[in-house]
């Protein structure tokens, strides 16, 4: 029985070091993929602007502030891309986000010819975005414009006094950490909210008026807050043009001097390498080979850096996900 235990146990430990060493065998195999897919794999190099074409970049969704999408934009900056297209489809973000963006297009504007396109959308902070470019152009129906500043806060104050709770607090001066959302707002917090809304607003305001040759009249006209569309924005001075990425490259073509004929190619501002199509098939056959399966199957379905995520995940999971399509 000794023997046999003995034997048992020798086994176990083989199997974990097979396990490890597979384990070891895979990463190192992943790393070599990825290293050739970088040099060899045009997929690979369309994180990054090629020679000879124009670069598309795009900005959807809420913005805020990202140190990678400025570095990325500071890699365009110096690389051989022959000019930026840049595609803006955004309600806006934070007003500090907005700015960064803003300074980043400014500055890689001031390397490369630069025109903006408006897909759907650029309201608030994605039109602050927007004006960076000396030429605007978007569909009819684009909305852009919603020049203005909002703060909001939600108040639990009533509710909190209907079930019995109340929040104490000790603080050094009267504003500080105000408004909490706890109690009614002072009217000195209103008064100190407003403040920080208007210098920003004024902020936004003169920005725009600037970068679109505003007069005063027009300026008050346009920067009420609401949303107008690109047949609008037109005779209001907010975009330059009606049309699309084609109008774009002809701009560039007839404005800038933009070589005739040149592909556009997408930028990323936050490329994910690990989900490249030919990393993820290689990757993901290669732990197959190595008895991986059930690593393998889950790269195949959502990619390298998503399978990392979903296998750091701790504890049970609600999560959906579509099926895989055989």
């Amino acid at each position: 029985m000794s023997l046999d235990s003995d034997i048992i146990v020798d086994r176990r430990r083989i199997r974990r070091k097979l396990t490890f060493w597979r384990v070891m065998a895979a990463l190192i195999a992943i790393a070599a993929i990825a290293g050739f897919a970088l040099v060899a794999t045009p997929g690979a190099r369309g994180t990054f602007a090629s020679a000879g074409s124009i670069a598309r970049v795009q900005i959807d969704g809420l913005i805020r502030s990202d140190s990678d999408r400025t570095q990325a934009l500071e890699r365009l900056e110096n690389s051989q891309a022959a000019a930026v297209i840049v595609h803006i489809n955004s309600p806006g973000g934070t007003t500090a986000g907005s700015e960064q963006l803003y300074d980043s297009l400014v500055r890689l504007k001031a390397k490369k010819p630069l025109v903006v396109v408006v897909e759907g959308l650029a309201a608030s902070g994605g039109y602050i975005t927007a004006i960076a470019s000396d030429h605007i152009i978007a569909q009819q129906s684009s909305l852009v414009g919603s020049i203005g500043v909002l703060f909001q806060y939600p108040n639990v104050a009533e509710l909190l006094k209907t079930i019995g709770v109340k929040v104490e607090e000790v603080k050094s001066s009267p504003l500080k950490a105000a408004p909490n959302g706890f109690e009614p707002t002072s009217p000195e917090a209103r008064a100190a909210l407003d403040a920080l809304v208007k210098d920003s607003y004024a902020w936004f305001r003169g920005l725009v008026k600037e970068r679109r040759g505003m007069d005063d009249t027009l300026i008050e006209k346009v920067a009420d807050g609401r949303v107008f569309t690109g047949r609008q924005a037109v005779d209001l001075k907010l975009i330059d043009q009606i049309g699309d990425e084609k109008t774009a490259v002809t701009w560039l073509v007839e404005q800038k001097g933009v070589k005739k004929g040149l592909p556009v190619r997408d930028y990323k501002l936050q490329p994910r390498f690990g989900d490249l199509p030919f990393l993820k098939t290689a990757a993901a056959v290669t732990l197959e080979a190595l008895g991986l399966g059930s690593i393998a199957h889950q790269i195949g379905q959502t990619g390298v850096v998503q399978a990392v995520d979903r296998f750091g995940m701790d504890g049970m999971l609600a999560l959906w996900q579509p099926a895989a399509s055989n």
